[in-house]
């Protein structure tokens, strides 16, 4: 026990240091990282959005953020499977805490979050967002499209989130409909990925429908992907109402005909060419959950979410 702390959230002496805590102790950031405001060197940065008064069904999704963090306590500093190595030994990551949204004015959100995205951008770090409802995804496409451009949005998810809109509306169903007309996706290059319902209109979006999926091989899946999107710069973003409800019952809008998380898994582990340029998980109500069954399989995507970056930094820099 000698050389064991805990509490590595705040006594960690490095970015890349591993933790030590017992799984059921010590304070819980997200995969123990350090909790910090800092962005220098850093090259991942995890943060979270409380917020869920766009959602059209169950609330709850505030409460995400936090079910993730304690969720993610289970990865201890052993090689994280299937990556087979340390992610952070070579990626220092920390865990940004929330975003101060107020809670009486909705109004002001949009640029709050649009506003603290974009700072962390600006240091070089790689953000993965925690939800919250999908709503929270408009404004940090923003922030992303400033820095690269009109993203391939790669969206896992039951619905396509291109209902109607109108100028200011916060509503979770409407926002890729209008990151589209907005231009911050490249609707040739997007995809959408376990659909199970039908909006209006597709934005000109590739849709995989959950049938689809059920019959596909989870390497037909990703390839599809890869191919789809090509060489753009992509913005990965998972609702994990994507999985049916047997295996995340713990969400707002649930649609039953979903894939297990072990297919699905299965899929983002393939997408380690693709240039994700950020992603983020949302939608996790704990309220509905059982056992934590969905807020594991959250905090899981976005394990994998950050062993791709890990990946994909350890190629470039050799």
């Amino acid at each position: 026990m000698a050389n064991k702390t805990i509490d590595h959230a705040i006594t960690a002496r490095s970015l890349t240091s591993a933790a030590s805590d017992p799984t059921h102790a010590g304070i819980l950031s997200f995969m123990r990282r350090r909790y910090t405001k800092q962005l220098k060197d850093v090259d991942a940065a995890v943060w979270g959005i409380p917020f869920d008064a766009a959602t059209s069904n169950r609330p709850g999704a505030r409460f995400g953020p936090q079910a993730i963090r304690c969720a993610s306590a289970i990865f201890d500093n052993d090689p994280q499977y299937p990556f087979q190595r340390d992610l952070f030994a070579d990626m220092a990551t920390i865990d940004y805490g929330d975003c101060l949204l107020d809670y009486g004015n909705h109004l002001k959100t949009p640029d709050t979050i649009e506003r603290e995205a974009a700072k962390i951008l600006k240091s070089g770090s790689y953000l993965l967002t925690l939800g919250g409802d999908h709503f929270v995804s408009y404004p940090v496409l923003k922030a992303h499209a400033a820095v690269h451009g009109p993203l391939a949005l790669v969206q896992f998810d039951a619905h396509q989130d291109t209902w109607p809109d109108e100028k200011g509306r916060i509503d979770h169903g409407s926002f890729v409909g209008r990151a589209a007309r907005e231009g911050l996706i490249d609707v040739e290059h997007s995809i959408q990925i376990g659909i199970r319902t039908h909006a209006p209109e597709d934005c000109g979006i590739r849709i995989v429908y959950g049938y689809e999926v059920e019959e596909m091989r989870a390497e037909e899946i990703a390839d599809l992907i890869v191919r789809h999107v090509s060489s753009r710069p992509a913005y990965l973003t998972f609702d994990i109402d994507c999985l049916d409800p047997a295996y995340a019952p713990g969400t707002g809008t649930p649609v039953a005909g979903g894939p297990s998380s072990a297919k699905i898994l299965s899929v983002l582990r393939k997408l380690s060419s693709l240039h994700i340029a950020g992603s983020d998980v949302v939608e996790v109500a704990p309220a509905y959950d059982h056992a934590d069954v969905t807020a594991i399989a959250g905090a899981t995507i976005a394990m994998y979410m950050l062993g791709l970056r890990a990946e994909w930094l350890a190629e470039r820099r050799g």
